[in-house]
C-alpha cells in the first residue's frame, strides 16, 4: 500500500522525503493512519534498488544567506518502469483491496483507476462491511443483555458506522454504473469568511463634524 501510496503522488510532481510525508497525510486524509512514517524511507530505498524511482540532489540557492544551509535535498522521481509498476498496483482487486487500509489507498487514486477496478472494489468493500455489520447484529441480537452500558454503546457506534458507510458505498456503485462522478456536497461545517459591516456614514467625508 505505502508503494502504491508513493508511486501515485510520484506521478504528479518529483518530491523530497518531507514532502513526500506531508502530501501523503492530505491526500489519503481519514485513512492516513494506514502509512507508517517509520517505514518510509526503508520503502523508498528499496523502490530505488528496483528502478522505480530514482534519487537527484537539489542543492540549496545559491543566494541563500552565509548561514543557511547548504546540504542539498533528496528529490525522488518516478521511472519509466515505475508507472509500469504503478499501473499494476492500481489494477489490482484482490481481497486486500476491500479491507482497511488497501481500500484507502486506493480510493485515494480512484481517479487514476479505470471505472471497471473502481467498481469491483466498491462492490468487495461493500461485501466485507455488510459482513462486519452483520456480525455486529448478532452480537447486539444475542449478547445484550450480558453487556455494560459502555460496550453495548460501542458495539452500537460500530453498527451505525457500518450501516452510513453501506449507504456511501451504494451511492457510489451506482453512480459509477451510470458514469457519472460522485457529487461532491459542500461541507455544512465550512461558513464563507465573514468581514466586519461596515457604517456607510463612517466613510462619507459629508457627515464628519455632525453636520
Amino acid at each position: 500500500m505505502l508503494e502504491l501510496a508513493i508511486l501515485g503522488l510520484l506521478m504528479e510532481t518529483p518530491m523530497h522525503g518531507y514532502e513526500l510525508r506531508k502530501q501523503l497525510a492530505t491526500k489519503l486524509g481519514a485513512f492516513r493512519a494506514a502509512i507508517s512514517y517509520g517505514s518510509l524511507y526503508p520503502t523508498l530505498r528499496r523502490m530505488k534498488e528496483a528502478g522505480w524511482i530514482t534519487e537527484e540532489s537539489a542543492t540549496a540557492d545559491k543566494d541563500a544567506p552565509p548561514l543557511a544551509s547548504k546540504r542539498g535535498k533528496v528529490v525522488y522521481k518516478i521511472t519509466a518502469e515505475g508507472k509500469e509498476r504503478f499501473q499494476d498496483l492500481l489494477g489490482s482487486s484482490g481481497p486486500e483491496t476491500f479491507d482497511d487500509p488497501g481500500f484507502g489507498v486506493h480510493f485515494a487514486f480512484f481517479s487514476r483507476t479505470d471505472q471497471a477496478t473502481r467498481l469491483r472494489i466498491l462492490e468487495g468493500r461493500r461485501r466485507r462491511v455488510e459482513e462486519r455489520r452483520e456480525g455486529l447484529r448478532t452480537t447486539l441480537g444475542r449478547a445484550a443483555e450480558r453487556l455494560d452500558a459502555y460496550t453495548l454503546e460501542l458495539q452500537r457506534h460500530g453498527l451505525d458506522a457500518c450501516e452510513r458507510e453501506v449507504r456511501w458505498l451504494e451511492e457510489l456503485i451506482a453512480s459509477e454504473r451510470s458514469g457519472r462522478p460522485p457529487e461532491v456536497t459542500p461541507d455544512p461545517e465550512a461558513r464563507p469568511e465573514t468581514r466586519p459591516e461596515t457604517r456607510p456614514e463612517a466613510n462619507n467625508p459629508t457627515n464628519l463634524g455632525g453636520t
